[in-house]
């Protein structure tokens, strides 16, 4: 989905992004059953300024771009360049990607002539991998579809956020699926007991109208149960694991919930507090932990029976920070990163036990036809996802942007499996 937190990102005193420097891995492997605990963060965390605070977050934080950003720009208001420059380096070295004005801005905090050879490697990073093709295109009627599910060949099942109707995809056509009393409609998840989609608020309901919050299950195109979020939870993203219990995700409030099986009421696993904004939603093979994307701070591994949050860790530096959509593949967390820049679509390699990310693909970045990549399925080998969303075109409350007009959404299909060398 749209993320809800992305503009307080931004820092309005510099005009362009700057991200900061990666933690310097250690050249010790940390014990398989070791597991770092989560450092808990809430809105007060994205309001911190000082540049001590900010670099304590960072050792808390170390794969995250958004909080190296924070205090890249602590470090030029304090003047600090010299920190700022290593944090910037650091950052790049990680495979981030300054715009041109902040590599204008960067270059000045150089001596005149001097610019080191890392500025180089920024424009690799930038550089476009298209690796996916178009396999269906959704109606521009079908306003700001976000959630996808690959229900068999050929045949799709999307949500749409300001429409606020489920979409099917039959062998040649479209139709859509009113829901009743539904609100934004955005993550999806479907299993042989049919889908489950979530409904909520997301910025994208007309003033004055109400709509259900919670979970909707849909049987065979029928308004089937719905299941009620707690009083001001908005849910996302979610997940069934094999014994069909779901999994959804409140980026807004922070919480993530369950609910035993369709029908049973939702309550919270990791209650708001703890992380700022889980997205993505990834259950380990045996459902015994899940892998939940915090948008600015990286990647957490929930204990599915207790609830205790721990990071997930990396052998070597990279930047897991702007996941949206997340899923596991064959050993590997295939990751939407549409909150970093360049934006790109990753594959991350678990370590035996789950513990680690051993190592990291790159699948695809920044492709020139997409706008904004946002949710997709697994299916037989391949990521299928959205890649033109159009958070771009609407004001809150679901309104066309003035000059705006409505697009087709494509359906982008991207191979997983690993490529052989030659």
């Amino acid at each position: 989905m749209r993320k809800i937190v992305r503009c307080n990102m931004m820092i309005a005193a510099l005009t362009f992004v700057l991200a900061a420097c990666a933690t310097p891995a250690s050249s010790e492997k940390p014990p398989s059953e070791a597991r770092v605990p989560w450092h808990p963060v809430d809105a007060r965390t994205g309001a911190i300024t000082d540049v001590a605070d900010l670099e304590s977050l960072a050792q808390a934080f170390p794969n995250s771009s958004s909080v190296r950003l924070r205090l890249l720009n602590a470090y030029v208001a304090s003047g600090q360049n010299a920190q700022a420059t290593v944090v910037a380096e650091g950052l790049v070295l990680d495979g981030y990607a300054f715009s041109p004005g902040a590599m204008d801005y960067l270059k000045g905090l150089f001596a005149t002539g001097s610019v080191p050879s890392w500025f180089v490697m920024n424009d690799e990073n930038a550089a476009p991998l298209p690796a996916s093709e178009i396999v269906a295109t959704i109606p521009e009627k079908a306003k700001l579809p976000e959630g996808l599910s690959v229900v068999a060949d050929g045949l799709f099942a999307v949500t749409t956020v300001v429409s606020r109707e489920l979409w099917l995809r039959g062998e040649e056509s479209w139709s859509a699926v009113p829901l009743p009393d539904a609100g934004n409609l955005s993550g999806i998840a479907s299993d042989a007991s049919g889908l489950v989609v979530a409904s909520a608020d997301l910025g994208m309901v007309p003033p004055g109208e109400e709509a259900f919050s919670g979970l909707i299950a849909m049987e065979e195109r029928n308004y089937a149960v719905s299941m009620p979020a707690p009083e001001g939870v908005n849910l996302s993203d979610l997940t069934f694991v094999r014994d069909q219990t779901i999994y959804a995700s409140d980026p807004a409030g922070g919480g993530v919930y369950r609910s035993e099986a369709i029908g049973s009421a939702l309550t919270a696993l990791v209650p708001p507090g703890t992380l700022r904004s889980p997205q993505g939603i990834a259950p380990s093979e045996d459902g015994a932990r899940l892998y939940v994307s915090d948008y600015r701070y990286g990647l957490a591994a929930i204990d599915s029976a207790t609830g205790q949050v721990s990071r997930l860790t990396a052998d070597t530096p990279m930047l897991l920070d702007g996941i949206d959509g997340l899923w596991l593949h064959e050993g590997e967390l295939i990751a939407i990163q549409n909150g970093l820049s360049p934006r790109r679509i990753v594959a991350l390699r678990l370590s035996e036990d789950g513990n680690r990310i051993t190592g990291m693909r790159v699948l695809e970045r920044a492709n020139p036809d997409w706008t904004e990549p946002l949710g997709g399925d697994i299916h037989e080998g391949a990521l299928y996802y959205i890649g033109n969303g159009s958070w771009d075109l609407f004001e809150e409350g679901g309104t066309l942007k003035e000059g705006a007009e409505l697009r087709p959404t494509h359906i982008r299909r991207l191979e997983l499996r690993e490529k052989p060398t030659d």
